[in-house]
Parts: C-alpha cells; structure tokens; sequence
C-alpha cells in the first residue's frame, strides 16, 4: 500500500463523520481526535517497536510487556470504579493469564521469545484481557446491585459470602468470556481474523496463516478464562466487609 492509498482511505472516516453530524449522535470530534492519535500513536509505536526489534533485548521486551498490562489494566479499572483495589486486581489478572499463555506458546515451540513474535502476541492477550475484565467489571457491579436480596438471604441462612456470591461470580466469567468463544465459533465462516489476513496479505501460504489462527484463537480463549477467574475470585471480596456482611451499594 502506498502514501497516497493510505491517505484516501480516510475518505472511509469522512463517511462516519458525515453520518454522526447528520443524524446528530455527537461523535465528530471523538472522531477525529481517534483517528489524529490512531496515525500518531501507530508512527510512533511502528517507530519503537523497529529499534526494538533490532536490539533483541530480553530486558527491554520484558518492560514492555509490563507496561502493556499496566495500560490495560488501567483502562478495564474504569469499567470496575467502585470495586476496591480494581487497578491492581486487574493487573494480576491480565499478568497471570499472560504469564501462563506466554509460558504455554514458549514451552510447546509455538513461538520463541523474541520481541518480534512475544510483542505481538501480548498484544492479542493482553487487549482481549483487557475487553474481557471490562464486561465482567460491569456485570458484578449490576449482579451485585439487582441480586443484592438474594446474596444477602443467602448469608442469612449461614452461607460464606463466597457460596451466596458464586452464581454471581460464574454469571460475570460466563459474560467475559462468551464474546470470545463466539468469535472462535465464526473464525473462517463470518470473518477472517485479522493476523490470518495480515499473513496472507504479506505473502504468507494460507494453510500456514491459518496454523497461527488457530493457535490464536486458542491463545485467546485460554488468556480471557484465566483473567477473568482470577479477577472474579478477587474483586467480590469487596462487596463484603471483614464481618462477611454485604456492604452498601459500590
């Protein structure tokens, strides 16, 4: 793709732009800042991961993981204000499951650890982490608010606040992963995921795109599950207080 087919693409903005202004929705300037900070931060990263990728550092490639999950866990807290520690229960979170895909890919030589394969790949885990936690943030929030009765008879009649807190706590996994597994369960007939068509599109022979698919969708699946256990089991703590009395209302 050339300088100038890029720059016509935007013509595909203009269209968004032109509805949003017409029916009045009042996202022409969101718009327009995303995309001004898509080509931004897209140069700059392109940039970045160039020099990166020429130092082939273990240290530098590690930092940056870091500052990935710290990023998306920044971002999937704001989904959960109001559940205590949220920043850093969902910095385990993604941590953990990207910790345990990562170890998996590299211990079954699906890929090596190399900022040019671990980079990219983190990327996948860490943005659908991210996605994941979100929907699940907001789903125990509103579980906890329109099932507050139910959580509370429960804890009347003797239960842990962790036994009268479970179906919630499976009802908010469930949520987080099923957009997931639903996209697994379209791959090749709905859509065609992006890192196969970027294969393809780079030359790459479509039965061996189509091998890293599927090691993604895999990836994915795996990554969003640990996440979000790891995150439920955490944050219902913080609608109970230490005498496992329910709290008021996040």
């Amino acid at each position: 793709m050339n300088s100038i087919s890029l720059v016509l693409t935007f013509s595909l903005v203009a269209v968004a732009l032109v509805i949003s202004y017409k029916e009045r929705i009042g996202l022409e300037k969101d718009i327009i800042v995303g995309s001004i900070r898509a080509v931004i931060q897209l140069t700059v990263i392109g940039l970045v991961l160039k020099f990166v990728f020429h130092l082939n550092s273990t240290l530098l490639t590690s930092m940056i993981l870091l500052v990935m999950v710290y990023n998306a866990a920044a971002v999937a807290a704001k989904r959960g204000a109001g559940i205590g520690h949220v920043r850093v229960i969902s910095f385990a979170s993604i941590l953990v499951g990207l910790t345990i895909t990562l170890g998996g890919l590299i211990s079954f030589q699906a890929i090596s650890y190399r900022p040019s394969e671990v980079i990219p790949v983190s990327g996948m885990v860490v943005g659908n982490s991210m996605v994941a936690l979100g929907l699940l943030y907001r789903n125990l929030l509103a579980s906890f608010s329109d099932r507050r009765e139910e959580v509370e008879v429960k804890l009347c009649l003797g239960a842990t606040p962790r036994e009268a807190a479970r179906n919630l706590i499976r009802n908010s996994i469930k949520t987080a992963m099923v957009p997931t597994i639903d996209s697994m369960k379209t791959l090749g007939i709905v859509q065609l995921p992006g890192m196969m068509t970027g294969l393809i599109l780079a030359g790459t022979a479509p039965e061996v795109a189509i091998k890293y698919q599927i090691m993604v969708a895999f990836m994915l699946t795996g990554a969003v599950t640990i996440a979000a256990f790891v995150a439920s089991y955490w944050a219902y703590r913080s609608f109970f207080n230490s005498r496992a009395q329910l709290v008021n209302e996040q």
